[in-house]
């Protein structure tokens, strides 16, 4: 496959290790610009790198010259969308106060969002997620434990610092925790197809949600929190509402 390497040592060739000009750096983001709305429309496959290239007005050949390939353009489309969805620790200044567990809860109450105002990111980040080869894929993989996009090394620290974590696991395998088990949980609230499994009926109601939220939570927190910084059952109740009606109102950053 053009642009893709077969040693698994050697970076792939789209990946660049020279800084751009000024002017290309422009061109590139134009592309970028254009193909993000090709793939999310379309899927990795069905795109066509020529319809892009005749979108831009440019010669198919010039997308290959600033990226090298399919994948290559993939992977920078990837990269732009993830970078735009927000950090763990971005949360409010009054959800951090009230601890890590309120700041996961926070997030997994705004996952809809994701679909309604940050639509074509998120399909981004499903296909490079879901939708690629393992080649690929081994560089998305690369990308984000390099770049740690959401922040998650930094917000577990925040919890290990608030005495909320548990300090007898290794922090990599807390983040890897973390990492794997809120992007699928967020994946199956929005798209229930891609883990049937999970949740097999579809069309709930808005409190089942909830509580199944309420309940991964639960889960979570017996896996790697503290047994000492467990709320007593109801103490958290009115914060934790606050919290959802809070988020539930428009123009919230």
């Amino acid at each position: 496959m053009a642009g893709i390497a077969s040693n698994a040592v050697e970076l792939p060739r789209y990946i660049s290790r020279h800084a751009h000009r000024p002017r290309s750096e422009a061109k590139r983001s134009r592309i970028v610009d254009i193909a993000m709305q090709y793939f999310a429309e379309h899927g990795y496959h069905a795109a066509r790198v020529g319809d892009m290239a005749a979108t831009l007005g440019i010669a198919k050949g010039s997308i290959f010259q600033h990226f090298g390939s399919k994948d290559g353009l993939f992977f920078e489309v990837y990269k732009r969308a993830v970078r735009s969805f927000p950090k763990y620790l971005d949360a409010l200044a009054d959800v951090r106060a009230a601890g890590f567990f309120d700041v996961l809860y926070y997030w997994l109450v705004r996952t809809e969002h994701l679909l309604h105002e940050d639509w074509i990111p998120y399909r981004i980040s499903l296909l490079g997620n879901y939708g690629t080869d393992l080649v690929l894929k081994r560089e998305i993989n690369r990308f984000l434990i390099a770049e740690d996009p959401y922040g998650t090394v930094a917000f577990v620290r925040f919890g290990l610092e608030r005495g909320e974590l548990r300090k007898d696991m290794d922090v990599e395998m807390i983040v890897s925790i973390l990492d794997w088990t809120m992007e699928r949980f967020q994946d199956a609230l929005l798209t229930a197809e891609l883990d049937p499994g999970l949740f097999r009926r579809q069309g709930e109601m808005p409190e089942k949600k909830e509580a199944r939220i309420r309940q991964f939570l639960a889960v979570l927190r017996r896996a790697v929190g503290v047994a000492s910084a467990t709320p007593a059952p109801g103490r958290s109740e009115p914060r934790r509402i606050a919290v959802a009606n809070l988020i539930a109102k428009p123009n919230v950053p």
